[in-house]
């Protein structure tokens, strides 16, 4: 197989299919409905709006009928927008949309080498109240307690925060300064941003538990958009405490990567213990530019972290059994394993078949 692909097998990939269930319904529960964006599509509507992010992971090909170039989608969330943009135009706003499906990148990250990555997640279409911002974290983290996800942690990040100081402070070209920020290399931002530095390096200090964040960001004299980028972060975490005062938030200002195209609060849900993140999200405007927010979590992470399920009740149904009996079983939450011929031992062919019970009699015997 190609570098980072492979082969889903039993069990993991029922496990996979089992968890999208789960989670869909979670979604549709607060009103999201799915919708199922096409594999590949042309690379100008692929590729804009919060699609050019994804640009050069992107796999491309020419399309033979239209002899256009072609994209296969290396993230759903910019199919999502162009969706909502195009095809539910008229639908009323603000728009709840969910997805699910394969993406496929044209490299692994250090943290996640596959190439091929199972997504599933929601967008918020519509709507710029910090209401909105709320609603998709606090559905992130149900969805994840709801498929077995403990020790949830919800990592908030204003990315667009340091770019608006220094942006304010007339900094023509911030780019080497925000990824300093984003490394917490305080030797750089020293080198580098001269009577800003106290103010930056306070930045990188508000990082933590979301109280004291808050309290040391408030401590902060910014003015501007990033005086209301800080005020959005606090409505947020008001919000999801009054909703969830058991939810583990933290805060880190200056986290940037990952959340190149985003405009406001954005976060990651995390776990102790558990490689990689189960998910991102955050504010951002789609093709039509729409405000919208959303989240898309990371199927590979979720199985890796969740206990495997159970093995299902398999029986071993003997050749020549009534189908009847089968069809009985069956609708009593029974996994029928149907012998198709004659056995010489019944009992030695349902092992070997991965079974526990065998049907004999009438009954279901145990296997010892």
């Amino acid at each position: 197989m190609p570098a980072g692909l492979s082969d889903g097998l039993p069990p993991e990939a029922g496990f996979e299919a089992a968890i999208v269930e789960r989670l869909m319904a979670a979604f549709g529960a607060w009103g999201y409905e799915r919708v199922k964006p096409p594999l590949i599509e042309f690379e100008d509507s692929l590729l804009s709006g919060p699609g050019e992010a994804m640009a050069a992971d992107t796999f491309r090909l020419m399309d033979p009928i239209s002899q256009r170039m072609m994209g296969l989608r290396a993230d759903i969330t910019p199919q999502v927008g162009r969706i909502a943009a195009s095809r539910l135009t008229n639908a009323p706003r603000p728009i709840r949309l969910s997805y699910a499906g394969q993406v496929l990148r044209v490299k692994g990250e250090q943290m996640r080498p596959e190439r091929q990555i199972g997504q599933a997640g929601v967008e918020l279409i519509g709507t710029t109240s910090a209401a909105a911002d709320a609603e998709v974290i606090l559905l992130g983290a149900e969805a994840l307690n709801a498929v077995g996800v403990q020790q949830l942690v919800v990592d908030l990040n204003v990315p667009t925060l340091a770019p608006a100081i220094l942006r304010d402070a007339g900094i023509a070209d911030p780019k080497a300064l925000i990824a300093a920020l984003d490394r917490k290399d305080m030797t750089a931002v020293r080198q580098s941003a001269g009577s800003l530095t106290p103010l930056l390096e306070a930045l990188i200090h508000a990082v933590g538990p979301a109280d004291t964040a808050i309290e040391a960001l408030n401590a902060l004299k910014l003015d501007g958009d990033a005086a209301i980028q800080r005020e959005r972060l606090r409505a947020v975490v008001a919000l999801i405490r009054a909703a969830r005062p058991d939810l583990t938030l933290t805060v880190d200002p200056t986290d940037h990567r990952g959340f190149e195209y985003h405009t406001g609060v954005t976060f990651s849900l995390l776990a102790p213990s558990v490689r990689g993140d189960f998910g991102r999200g955050g504010r951002y405007v789609n093709q039509a530019g729409e405000p919208a927010t959303g989240f898309t979590l990371y199927l590979d992470t979720l199985q890796r972290a969740l206990p495997a399920s159970a093995a299902p009740n398999r029986i071993f149904v003997p050749h020549g059994t009534p189908p009847a009996e089968a069809q009985r079983l069956r609708g009593e939450g029974w996994v029928t394993i149907q012998g198709l011929e004659a056995a010489k031992d019944d009992a030695a062919e349902a092992r070997r078949l991965g079974c526990t019970r065998l049907w004999r009699n009438g009954q279901p015997v145990e296997l010892k």
